[in-house]
């Protein structure tokens, strides 16, 4: 998919929380979510021993308490803003459960691309044990 302009705006906004939050151990990355009507919703992971959240996991959760609607676009970020970092395994889950059609930022910062979330799914193959 074709990156556009609100795109690479909603990377600064993600690098912008990034370069502001992530300075400890506790938050190391940050995301950055909008909407079909071009309200952006961030968050930033939490890290800690005894369980943590993603920082996608956090923007669907704020996103549902300001009552924003449906996720159009999401993209995280490490290292303070330097990295595009795709969603982990139970994230993609969760982000392809709650909104099919959304949109994820990933690759090199210099050169991002947005993908359909249901692509970055693994493929569903089974092993059959004989």
């Amino acid at each position: 998919m074709t990156m556009r302009d609100t795109d690479r705006a909603l990377v600064q906004a993600a690098s912008a929380v990034a370069k502001l939050r992530c300075r400890s151990a506790a938050h190391t990355l940050a995301s950055a979510a909008r909407t079909a009507d071009g309200r952006v919703v961030s968050g930033v992971n939490v890290v800690h021993p005894g369980g943590g959240a993603c920082a996608e996991v956090v923007v669907v959760g704020a996103a549902a308490t300001q009552n924003v609607g449906e996720l159009e676009t999401i993209v995280t970020v490490g290292d303070r803003g330097r990295v595009l970092v795709a969603p982990c395994e139970p994230c993609r889950r969760l982000l392809a459960d709650h909104f099919p059609a959304l949109r994820v930022i990933i690759g090199p910062v210099d050169d991002p691309q947005a993908v359909p979330v249901a692509e970055l799914l693994p493929t569903a193959t089974a092993d059959i044990a004989d």
